[in-house]
Order: C-alpha cells, then sequence, then structure tokens
C-alpha cells in the first residue's frame, strides 16, 4: 500500500537550536568540573536579546554570558541585531528547588537515586537506514547538516546561520521506496539572486540524498516563499526545547513531551529517553523486531519505572508483552544505572543540540553492544 511520510530538521542556527545550543554548552561546562552538577538551563533569544534561565546546582563557578556569546559566535551570527557581540544577555539562573531536589538526594546510597520528575519517555528503532533510523529524518538532518557545511567551508558564502529542511518518502507498506518532495528554506545575504541560490542548494546540498532515491517525479521547493534574508532571532523568536520532534524520530513514534537540552542526566526526560533508544536499537540489531518503540515511565523520587511498554507493529518475532519482560530483565532501568552504564555526566550534550540526538554513531546510547546478548531470545 503506497503512503507518504515527512520529517523536518533546522539548521543550528535556526532561533530554537540556536537556544538548545547554548543550554547544552553550558551544561557541558560546569559537567567539566562537577559531574554531579544539577542543571535545567533554558534560553530564550527574540530580536537583539538573549535571556538565560533556570535552576543550577553546582560547584562549577561558570561565566553563562561568555559561554552564549561564544557559542553565538561560532554558530555564525557575527551580523545583525543579534551578533554575539552586541546583543543584550540577561542570566536569571538560581539553585535547584529543594522540593524537587529532595526526589533526589534523600536516596539512601547511589544505586537507589530517585527519577528526577515524573514522565513517560520513548525510544525507537527501525531498519530503514544503517543507523536503524527513520529514513525521512535521517535525509532531512543530513540537508540541514550540509547546509551548515557549505556555508562555514566557503562553498556557498552567502548563506546565513538558519535555515530548515523536509523530506517526504513514498513508502510501499514499510519498505521505503523513494523520495517524494525535498523541502530546503535557506537564510542569505541581499547579494545572491533566487536563482542562483536554488541552483547551489540542487547541486550542492540535495546531492546528499542517494541518487537512487529520487526520480523525475520528485519535487523541490527551495525557499518556496522567496527571500529569505531576515533570519535567526531577529526574524523569530528561539526557545530551548522547541524542537523535540526533530530532537527525535521526526514524528515516527510517540513522544513523552519532556525536552532534552540544558538538563543534567538526574533528568530523565533526558537520561531515560537516551536509555530507551538504546534499548531499541539493540533489540533490532539483535533481529528481535524490524521497527520498536519502547515507553519507559517514572515517578520523581522513585528508582524503578513504574511501567515498561513495547510496541513492534507486528515485526516481533517474540510477543511485544515478551520483549517486554526481556527489557526489564536485562536492562537496569534506574537512574544511577542508566546514568553510569552511558557514561552520562561526562560533557557531551553539546554534539547532540542540532541534527539531532540519536542516528549519531560517536554517542554511548548508540552502540549495539547487547546484541548478541539479545539474539539467545530467539531460540525460545
Amino acid at each position: 500500500m503506497k503512503k507518504l511520510f515527512t520529517s523536518e530538521s533546522v539548521t543550528e542556527g535556526h532561533p530554537d537550536k540556536l537556544c538548545d545550543n547554548i543550554s547544552d554548552a553550558i551544561v557541558d561546562e560546569i559537567l567539566k568540573t562537577d559531574r554531579n552538577a544539577r542543571c535545567a538551563i533554558e534560553c530564550c533569544a527574540a530580536y537583539d536579546r538573549l535571556m538565560i534561565m533556570g535552576e543550577v546546582t553546582t560547584t562549577a563557578a561558570v561565566d553563562y554570558e561568555k559561554i552564549a556569546r561564544e557559542t553565538i559566535k561560532d554558530i555564525g551570527y557575527d551580523f545583525g541585531m543579534f551578533c554575539y557581540d552586541k546583543c543584550k544577555i540577561t542570566v536569571a539562573v538560581h539553585s535547584q528547588s529543594a522540593d524537587i531536589a529532595r526526589g533526589v538526594d534523600n536516596s539512601a546510597d547511589e544505586n537507589s537515586l530517585g527519577a528526577g520528575d515524573q514522565g513517560m519517555m520513548f525510544g525507537y528503532a527501525c531498519t530503514e537506514t544503517p543507523e536503524l533510523m527513520p529514513m525521512t529524518v535521517s535525509l532531512s538532518h543530513k540537508l540541514a547538516k550540509r547546509l551548515e557545511e557549505v556555508r562555514k567551508s566557503g562553498l556557498m558564502p552567502y548563506l546565513r546561520p538558519d535555515g530548515k529542511t523536509q523530506v517526504t518518502i513514498e513508502y510501499d507498506g514499510k519498505m521505503p521506496k523513494r523520495v517524494d518532495t525535498v523541502v530546503v528554506s535557506a537564510q542569505h545575504n541581499a547579494e545572491v539572486s533566487q536563482e542562483k541560490l536554488k541552483e547551489d542548494i540542487l547541486k550542492q546540498v540535495v546531492s546528499v540524498i542517494p541518487p537512487s532515491l529520487l526520480d523525475k517525479e520528485t519535487k523541490y521547493f527551495i525557499n518556496p516563499t522567496g527571500r529569505f534574508e531576515i533570519g535567526g532571532p531577529e526574524g523569530d523568536s528561539g526557545l530551548t526545547g522547541r524542537k523535540i520532534i526533530v530532537d527525535t524520530y521526526g514524528g515516527r513514534c510517540a513522544h513523552g513531551g519532556g525536552a532534552f537540552s540544558g538538563k543534567d542526566p538526574t533528568k530523565v526526560d533526558r537520561s531515560a529517553a537516551y536509555m530507551a533508544r538504546y534499548i531499541c536499537k539493540n533489540i533490532v540489531a539483535a533481529g528481535l523486531a524490524d521497527e520498536v518503540e519502547l515507553q519507559i515511565a517514572y515517578a520523581i523520587g522513585v528508582s524503578n519505572p513504574v511501567s515498561v511498554f513495547v510496541d513492534t507493529y507486528g515485526t516481533g518475532k517474540l510477543s511485544d508483552s515478551r520483549i517486554a519482560d526481556i527489557v526489564v530483565k536485562e536492562f537496569d532501568l534506574r537512574p544511577y544505572s542508566v546514568i553510569n552504564r552511558l557514561g552520562l555526566r561526562a560533557p557531551i550534550y553539546s554534539q547532540t543540540a542540532a541534527y539531532g540526538h540519536f542516528g549519531k554513531s560517536a554517542l554511548p546510547w548508540e552502540k549495539t553492544d547487547c546484541a548478541e546478548k539479545l539474539k539467545k531470545y530467539l531460540n525460545e
């Protein structure tokens, strides 16, 4: 049965992603000297100003404004009202609420560390791509990342940091068949013509899509509204955590609602979502299913999950309930164990702030080191 599915991505200079980058840069800087810090940092950017807000409990001495300006500069905002050395920055950061901290701190020992909040987190994996991600979001990220590369390398020097991409794929049943539509919106300077922009994007950016997926029926929309000179926070406000579907699986599975960026790993919004991806990827790599979604739910201050749910969309070699039992047996889902298993107290978060938190081989939750162990259940 023919069907179409679409996912999107945004560049590191998109106003929401700019805020994610600053939030995670602050978390990383804190974790370099205080691995046990508690962080919940959010940023809001609009026109010529940035607010850094949230809760931090740490022994680290951190210059929030300096980190923000360095991040803005690295992304490429060295022009306009949001220029890295001109924008106005307000810092409104205080220590973590004692009521929230109590749920984590009152554990008898680290092994019984409680979840930093209630909520449900989801993981997902499928066989559509080598990295076991949905092809729509994988290609959208590649297009967005390529926009950054050609801008920073000087290959397309007229580009500016803001941009969005979108890919629609035609499926035959569960199998991706072809790319139906490609959308690219790229911020640019005043000098470049729309004709030149479209020609270069088709040649230098869209070329990351395998030619075998493109055909004469594929539709391309390059800057479909016309010129895109005003971008970034000057064009639209930005906020940490507002691109949660871009950050995860492009809409292919459920999302618990919690954002990732700016949070230390005691926040299960982040750590349990990473663990859920790790488990799903190993389930698929082991051949227990071709597609799997996993939900893990927690209560604040309680270490063990209140529920574990598995859906293999009919692709499981075992029943979904049996795979859920295997997850509980083989993976310790207590926050302290998750943090240790994945090495989440390290300053690794800046690399997640743009182009997705999943599908990047260097990240610890992308390992498939449990796949061989899980294969034994195929003999049941």
